[in-house]
C-alpha cells in the first residue's frame, strides 16, 4: 500500500531512473481503457470527465485506446490551463486526431451526455476535503447518472493520504489504481484493480529526487541542538554547520567549557553553550534535558563526545529521560542497544559501529539490507547504516542511497550527515528524513568530486549542501 504523497515521490524517482512520467501515463491510460472494455461492449457510449492534471492526462490517453466506443471527453476548465506538459500534449493529440473533445468553462453549463460508462478523471491523489466547483457539479451529475462509473487512480474527492472520502465525492462502481493500492480504497464498496504501469521496484527501494523533495524544508525553521565535543571539537562544529546549510534557523552546540571556545572558533554562525568540565558527565544531563525539552529541539547526540565511562552514562541518562527526537551518532551509539527510551531515535552507525551495536558485520551493507532491517526491528529505532551504499530502515521499510563517492571516506562526512538529518527531521518523518539526508550528503560529495575526485574535506561539503538539497537554481 502506498500513499498519494509517496506515490508522487516514486513517480519522480522512476523518471530519474529513466522511466519518464509520459511513459507511465501511456501505461495508465491503457489500463483505464482495459477497465472500460471489461464493463461495456464495443459500441457503447463513454463520457470521460477530466481535470487539468495528470489524472486527466491518463484519461486522455485512455480515449485513444477506445476507438471501438463512442467516446466524448469533457475537460473541466480551459485547455490553456492544463497543469502539466504531458497532460496538455495528450489533450492536443485528441484534438489533432479529431476526437470529440469539449471544454467546460462554466460549471452551470456542465452537461453530462447520456452514456453507458463514465470515466471519472477529475481529481487524483493529493486532493483532500469537499469538492469545489466545477468538480462538485460534475460529481453530482456523475452520481445521478444511470451509468457505470470507472474512477482513475482514486474516485474524485478521495484523499489518498488519509483514506477519507469527501461527502460530495464521486461514487465509483470500479476503481483502477496504479502501481499499488492507496490507503482506504479497500473500504469502498467498488472493486479496486491495481494496475502495473511499469514503475521499477528500484523507484521505491533506492532513494531519489522524489524522496528529497518530500523531506526538504519549504521555509527556514528549526533549532537543532548538538550535544558533542570533549576529546574532539571538529565533529560537533561540522554537524551544527550542516544543520544550518540544510535549512535550520539556528544551531546550538552544548559542549564542555574546556573546548567551547575552540568549537565557536570554527564558525561565528554557531551558538555554543558551554558547561563545566572537560567532557560530558551525568551532572550535566539534567541541564541539557531541560534545554532540549523547553525548546522542543531535535537533538544530535554523539559527535566528538568520546568514550569516557561518565560520558556514556550521561548519554544513557539523557536517552532514558528525553521524549523528543534524537539523531544518535558516533560514540553515543554504544549505549543504544541497552537503553529503554521513549524518544524517537535515528541511529547513524558506520559499518564498524553497526557491528558493535549487534548488527551485521560486513563491508557491503546493501547486500545485507534485509539483515539490517531485521536488526532495526529488534532495536526499535530507525537505522541509517553508512557505507559505500547507505541502508536506511525503520524495521519495516527499507531504502538504499547510492549517492556518494570514495572521496567521502575522509573524516567528518558522517558528522555532516547527522546535521543534515537533524535539520530535515523538523519537516519530515524519521525514515524519510534519514533517507533524504543520506542522499543529499552523498550528492554534496559528488558535486565536489566533479572538480576533484580526492582531496576535498568534509568542511568543503558544507557549501554544497544547499544545491544538493534544493537544486542549483534554488540554492
Amino acid at each position: 500500500m502506498i500513499t498519494g504523497e509517496r506515490m508522487g515521490a516514486v513517480d519522480e524517482n522512476a523518471a530519474a531512473l529513466g522511466v519518464p512520467r509520459k511513459q507511465l501515463m501511456e501505461s495508465s491510460g491503457n489500463a483505464v481503457a482495459r477497465a472500460v472494455r471489461e464493463v461495456a461492449d464495443p459500441g457503447s457510449s463513454v463520457a470521460i470527465v477530466a481535470g487539468r492534471g495528470n489524472n486527466g492526462g491518463d484519461a486522455f490517453v485512455a480515449a485513444r485506446f477506445l476507438d471501438e466506443y463512442d467516446v466524448t471527453t469533457l475537460l473541466l476548465g480551459r485547455a490553456e490551463t492544463i497543469g502539466t506538459d504531458i497532460a496538455r500534449e495528450n489533450w492536443e493529440a485528441l484534438q489533432r486526431a479529431d476526437y470529440d473533445t469539449r471544454e467546460v468553462t462554466d460549471s452551470s453549463r456542465f452537461d453530462l451526455p447520456d452514456c453507458d460508462v463514465v470515466v471519472d478523471a477529475m481529481l487524483g491523489t493529493g486532493i483532500s476535503g469537499d469538492l469545489r466547483e466545477p468538480a462538485a457539479t460534475a460529481a453530482a451529475a456523475i452520481n445521478d447518472a444511470d451509468a457505470t462509473v470507472v474512477a482513475v487512480d482514486v474516485p474524485s474527492g478521495f484523499d489518498a493520504d488519509a483514506g477519507e472520502h469527501a461527502d460530495n465525492g464521486v461514487e465509483a462502481d470500479r476503481v483502477v489504481t496504479f502501481h499499488d493500492a492507496k490507503p482506504g480504497l479497500e473500504a469502498l464498496e467498488a472493486p479496486v484493480e491495481v494496475a502495473d504501469i511499469g514503475i521499477p521496484a528500484a523507484a521505491e527501494r533506492f532513494v531519489g529526487p522524489g524522496d528529497v523533495r518530500l523531506a526538504r524544508p519549504s521555509t527556514r525553521d528549526g533549532r537543532p541542538y548538538i550535544i558533542g565535543g570533549g576529546p574532539y571539537t571538529g565533529a560537533p562544529a561540522l554537524a551544527a554547520q550542516a544543520t544550518l546549510r540544510a535549512g535550520a534557523e539556528l544551531s546550538f552546540v552544548a559542549a564542555p567549557e574546556a573546548v567551547a571556545g575552540e568549537i565557536q572558533g570554527y564558525a561565528e554562525d554557531l551558538i555554543v553553550q558551554p558547561y563545566e568540565g572537560e567532557h560530558l558527565d551525568p551532572e550535566t544531563t539534567e541541564e541539557l534535558l531541560e534545554t532540549a525539552t523547553r525548546y522542543d529541539n531535535v537533538v544530535v547526540l554523539g559527535p566528538g563526545l568520546g568514550t569516557e565511562d561518565e560520558t556514556l552514562e550521561a548519554v544513557r541518562e539523557f536517552l532514558e529521560s528525553f521524549h523528543g527526537t534524537v539523531v544518535v551518532d558516533a560514540d553515543a551509539l554504544r549505549v543504544v542497544p541497552d537503553v529503554e527510551t521513549e524518544a524517537t531515535l535515528v541511529c547513524t552507525p558506520n559499518r564498524g559501529e553497526l557491528a558493535r551495536m549487534g548488527g551485521p558485520d560486513t563491508d557491503d551493507l546493501a547486500a545485507v539490507a534485509d539483515e539490517i532491517e531485521a536488526f532495526a526491528a529488534d532495536l526499535g529505532h530507525v537505522v541509517l547504516a553508512k557505507g559505500a551504499s547507505d541502508v536506511i530502515t525503520d524495521g519495516e521499510r527499507t531504502r538504499i542511497s547510492r549517492s556518494g563517492t570514495p572521496g567521502m571516506k575522509v573524516g567528518g562526512t558522517g558528522d555532516t550527515l547527522a546535521g543534515i538529518v537533524a535539520a530535515l527531521l523538523e519537516h519530515a518523518e524519521p525514515l524519510g528524513a534519514a533517507a533524504a539526508g543520506a542522499h543529499v550528503n552523498g550528492l554534496a560529495g559528488e558535486r565536489l568530486a566533479e572538480r576533484q575526485a580526492f582531496g576535498f574535506l568534509a568542511s568543503d561539503m558544507l557549501a554544497e549542501i544547499p544545491a544538493a538539497l534544493w537544486g542549483d537554481s534554488d540554492a
